[in-house]
């Protein structure tokens, strides 16, 4: 009976990060003011090591359309100049030999459409994680009953949480997509 506890719990604590995922690739996505975690996922060649962008500069948000970031090290500039530029975040930063300035320019109606587009995939790739551990767990839980090591009644009721919790966990992917959805087309 405890490994029908533990496999539930397992589950739980995978769609749990499934959910963190989604969020984080959500939360990174461009919108039309400044945000420090849209540089969360941008890695800077640091000496031949990629390497985050906060780790290498003080990043700021004097105004909500403008981010600075000043490097510790001078000679970082190009590289990190390099990295937005390359990045898909579609940024134009300004170097002024101390300091990179990078606008956050509003967002035109085909853009936000874009970006609306890339978030309900992001959704869709964490409910398709979901369902996967959904499809794992109903699986262990069939050959716990084959191998005569639960009831049948326990298999229900194994199966019928893990729905609940998959269901659970697809309506908060969902809720935190709608937000996401809302703060991209807002003008």
């Amino acid at each position: 009976m405890a490994s029908v506890k533990q496999l539930i719990a397992d589950a739980q604590k995978r769609m749990d990060a499934s959910l963190e995922q989604v969020r984080r690739e959500l939360t990174a996505m461009r919108t039309g003011r400044a945000s420090l975690s849209m540089f969360d996922t941008l890695r800077v060649d640091y000496y031949g090591t990629p390497t985050p962008l906060n780790q290498v500069g003080n990043l700021t948000i004097p105004d909500p359309t403008l981010v600075t970031i000043q490097p510790w090290d001078a000679s970082m500039l190009q590289a990190i100049e390099k990295a937005l530029r390359q990045s898909d975040l579609d940024l134009n930063p300004q170097n002024d030999g101390k300091i990179i300035r990078v606008p956050i320019p509003q967002l035109n109606e085909e853009r936000r459409k874009v970006f609306v587009k890339h978030a309900h995939k992001h959704a869709e790739e964490g409910r398709v994680a979901v369902r996967n551990v959904r499809r794992d767990a109903n699986e262990h839980f069939k050959k716990l009953l084959k191998d005569h090591e639960i009831s049948e009644d326990e298999e229900k009721q194994s199966l019928a949480e893990i729905q609940k919790l998959t269901d659970l966990h697809i309506a908060k992917i969902d809720e935190t997509l709608k937000k996401k959805e809302a703060e991209v087309m807002e003008v």
